[in-house]
């Protein structure tokens, strides 16, 4: 199969496929009312997975030895650049409604949400894409990841959305509308970066910085602050699980 076809069928899922839990969240909430914290667990676990016994190690591998510097430096670039892309949203917001309470459910929210999504979606094809020019299973082992990360992203954002008063056909249309943008992201990567094969492996630690910023500043912050003794245990089961199936799908695909 083409390599293309890979990255577009990977974006897919990434992305698009990806929308399957806000779809739920939109019609059959009551199904999985209570259980996202077990998909942010599990995806918190698949991110750091990724990036710690698959893209590291994948970009160390193809980087020569007096760039092992450069390498990390692009991890540490990509935990700084999503803490500053976090910090110009949350920014961005509090000085269009300076106070939360009184503004919770303004106009400019919904904008600035969709724009954060749109911009991470795009982010996200770039990962996809460039993980696939490095080879074949780091892509699928990626992909893997930002779709299970997708899944309690994107319900979180119908959830937002909704709470704003947002009809139900127009958050589809918008997540979906946000989606394709990591379409852009990808052809765009594919593209380029087929002329510039040495900057794949610091785009891939880049990536790899980017899994860990989230995992390690949304996603476990966010099973922190929802600690419940009862379902501590199966939490962290969940975690652990997300370990297992990026370790389970680095021995099947390399």
């Amino acid at each position: 199969m083409p390599l293309l076809i890979w990255v577009i069928t990977f974006t897919f899922l990434g992305s698009v496929a990806s929308l399957i839990g806000g779809v739920f969240l939109l019609w059959k909430a009551d199904l999985i009312e209570g259980k996202t914290h077990f998909l942010v667990a599990f995806a918190a676990g698949a991110m750091l997975a990724a990036s710690f016994l698959d893209l590291l190690p994948e970009g160390f591998k193809e980087a020569k030895s007096e760039e092992f510097m450069p390498i990390s430096a692009a991890v540490l670039f990509g935990v700084v650049t999503f803490f500053f892309l976090e910090r110009f949203i949350a920014w961005f917001h509090h000085h269009a409604c300076p106070d939360r309470e009184e503004c919770e459910g303004s106009a400019p929210t919904i904008p600035l949400l969709v724009i954060g999504d749109s911009l991470h979606n795009f982010l996200d094809g770039i990962v996809i894409a460039s993980s696939f020019l490095l080879s074949l299973p780091v892509g699928i082992v990626a992909s893997i990841a930002v779709f299970f990360h997708e899944i309690p992203h994107e319900m979180g954002n119908f959830g937002v959305l909704l709470h704003l008063k947002m009809q139900k056909i127009n958050v589809l249309f918008v997540n979906l509308l946000s989606a394709f943008f990591a379409f852009l992201g990808a052809f765009l990567a594919f593209f380029f970066l087929n002329n510039l094969k040495f900057l794949i492996p610091f785009l891939v630690a880049f990536a790899a910085g980017n899994f860990i910023y989230i995992a390690a500043s949304d996603l476990i912050p966010e099973l922190h602050r929802s600690f419940k003794r009862q379902i501590a245990v199966s939490q962290s089961l969940s975690f652990l699980l997300g370990i297992l199936v990026i370790i389970l799908a680095i021995r099947v695909f390399a």
